[in-house]
């Protein structure tokens, strides 16, 4: 007999029963703003006209990255679907946007069902958490292209905010209060680094909380914006996503030119896992706060005086936070002290 596409490596078959699976789980992320579901050739989304006066449309595209070895080096496949989600609508949510929806691209060697069923619970998990909707995807069969058992995965979301309400950092100041929201672990970024300090044997052993999900923080954070009490413009003057390039470069990114951000080692806890990798892998402080979260997953640049209300609200959110430091008169860079 001659050659077809599944000898070749790829079950289509297999894929449609797939996607067919997916449909009612991906339902239950869906807002009214859907219309119909997953699996044409395009997705639909009516844009929620009444709710702004002068919308801008944000967007983000991100992955994983080698977090996924860990996934696969554990066999558990059903949080890294939530950093997916996580690592774009937290940096959507640095200019003020609410999430609006998602589409994720899963690419692997070999379809399992079961196995990516878990990451796509995952993804659509993490939408709910952030309030958008799963509105579409790709699953790709690529023999060849991965070694078996690995996936990857990459997403997309777009989200909306009014122009007047964009935060781009340009109204940071000497004397703002930088807020420090706790982290759930590692999140999504050093993982190479990690790779590199603990053995295959120590990676499996600490797979609990090196897998531990990435923090959504949409929720929270856009109650703190859209409280009555507060007026957007004048208490949120800058937000800073900590993934890669962490402290030095995230915060750095949204700093005006003449304004310096110090933030105070000590002002917070630092979860042992990150004292754990930096005794074992030798690592230098500065290194450290250069490539890990430290405990810190999302700051805030405040007006001083609705700091302590802020942290209070977080609480009650579910978010622990704390002040870490302040902007002072500089030039755009972050020093840690």
């Amino acid at each position: 007999m001659g050659l077809n596409y599944k000898k070749s490596g790829v079950d289509i078959q297999k894929a449609s029963v797939f996607k067919k699976r997916l449909k009612g789980l991906v339902r239950s992320s869906f807002s009214s703003q859907v219309l119909g579901g997953i699996g044409g050739f395009g997705s639909f989304f009516r844009f929620p006209k009444a709710k702004y006066k002068d919308p801008v449309l944000v967007s983000s595209s991100d992955g994983v990255g080698t977090k996924l070895k860990i996934a696969f080096l554990a066999n558990k496949h059903d949080t890294v679907g939530i950093d997916a989600v996580a690592m774009n609508v937290n940096d959507i949510l640095c200019t003020g946007a609410q999430p609006l929806f998602f589409v994720d691209y899963i690419a692997t060697g070999e379809l399992k069902p079961g196995v990516l069923y878990d990451v796509v619970k995952g993804i659509n998990t993490g939408c709910i958490q952030a309030g958008c909707s799963l509105i579409g995807g790709e699953t790709a069969e690529m023999p060849g292209m991965y070694k078996s058992g690995e996936y990857d995965i990459a997403g997309f979301c777009v989200g909306a905010v009014e122009k007047k309400k964009i935060i781009d950092g340009s109204r940071i100041k000497a004397g703002d209060i930088a807020i420090g929201l706790e982290s759930n672990g590692i999140h999504s970024n050093g993982y190479s680094l990690v790779r590199k300090v603990f053995s295959k044997n120590e990676l499996r052993k600490l797979s609990k909380e090196l897998l531990k999900p990435t923090r959504i923080y949409v929720k929270p954070v856009l109650a703190l914006l859209y409280a009555k009490r507060y007026t957007l413009n004048a208490v949120i003057n800058g937000i800073a996503h900590i993934t890669g390039g962490a402290f030095y470069d995230k915060i750095a990114r949204i700093l005006p030119d003449n304004v310096d951000v110090k933030i105070y080692r000590g002002s917070w806890r630092v979860p042992q896992i990150f004292e754990l990798i930096q005794e074992k892998g030798k690592i230098l402080v500065k290194d450290m706060y250069h490539t890990f979260n430290m405990g810190v997953g999302m700051v805030l640049i405040v007006d001083p005086g609705s700091a302590g209300s802020m942290i209070k609200k977080l609480k009650r959110q579910g978010i622990n936070s704390c002040i870490i430091g302040h902007a002072v008169g500089g030039s755009g860079r972050v020093k840690i002290i």
